[in-house]
């Protein structure tokens, strides 16, 4: 008996050793579309996020022939490309990038490990300038509280930047009903808002500011996630099983878009939970409400 129940666990182990391995080392395709009667002209975007120096293949050619192969306008970027750590190389985000520039448009905003590297320069070195130099050599300008107005395609694309303080770990921190309407002005009520917010725990306050459909990362999918029942088990702010793990979300008439990222780093693995890359289409027609 003893024999049989060490062969058992050892079996799951090596399972879940080759489930880790392969959910690592690969992404898949997830689609979404938008309807709403202010987007004048249909469009499509691929949407990164939480990259982390994540290489696949020499020059991250196999992620390139994926959005390549979807034909998109523009990329959209959720943050996170690079890791804050000294010991983390800049190169494959900036060779990414440099590819992407010379193809499509690119909107870029930050997630929480540019904004450490922007934040803490005593603590990181030469690293921030370094990546600064770099996004402005090969044309991309970060979008700190910013917007781009995308006329011909009746959008808006706002990236927000929030305070380091909304990414406490263990608890999350009251986001007050002006914060939003401070740092990034009014939303647009005659075009069709876009925001890159990194953080997805305030979906709730980005839909009451006016996103129609907010585009987050952060949370890796929750790092592995429970077969069958599909649930992400942590996220980075230390909370188990988080309501915000991946996947399409509504509030009211806003949809949030939560990708679950295509590398890691503190916990370096994946399980149950491939890299995503989320194609986006946008389409003239009726406002679709999720249920």
């Amino acid at each position: 008996m003893t024999d049989i129940l060490f062969t058992i666990i050892a079996a799951a182990a090596l399972a879940l050793l080759w489930v880790m391995l392969y959910d690592t080392n690969r992404f898949v395709i997830r689609k979404h579309t938008l309807t709403d009667p202010r987007i004048r002209r249909g469009c499509r975007a691929v949407l990164l996020t939480d990259l982390h120096n994540k290489c696949y293949g020499k020059g991250n050619e196999r992620l390139l022939a994926a959005i390549r192969g979807q034909k998109p306008d523009f990329i959209l970027i959720a943050g996170d490309l690079v890791t804050a750590n000294t010991k983390a190389p800049l190169e494959p985000a900036v060779q990414l990038l440099e590819n992407l520039v010379r193809e499509y448009p690119v909107y870029y905003a930050n997630g929480n490990h540019e904004q450490r590297l922007r934040l803490s320069s005593r603590h990181y070195g030469k690293m921030a300038k370094q990546y600064r130099k770099a996004l402005k050599r090969i044309g991309v300008e970060p979008m700190l509280n910013s917007h781009v107005d995308l006329p011909e395609y009746g959008l808006a694309v706002y990236g927000a930047e929030i305070d380091m303080e909304y990414y406490r770990r263990f608890r999350t921190v009251q986001m007050p009903p002006d914060y939003l309407p401070r740092i990034l002005g009014q939303a647009p009520a005659d075009a069709y808002t876009v925001l890159l917010a990194h953080n997805p725990d305030y979906f709730p306050q980005y839909a009451a500011w006016g996103a129609d459909l907010t585009l987050s990362g952060h949370v890796h999918g929750g790092v592995a996630r429970v077969p069958l029942w599909g649930k992400g088990v942590l996220s980075p702010a230390w909370h188990f099983f988080p309501k915000y793990d991946g996947g399409i979300f509504g509030e009211g008439a806003s949809v949030m878009v939560l990708g679950r990222g295509l590398g890691s780093h503190t916990i370096p693995v994946r399980a149950f939970n491939p890299g995503e890359l989320w194609v986006l289409d946008f389409r003239p027609g009726e406002t679709d409400v999720l249920s």
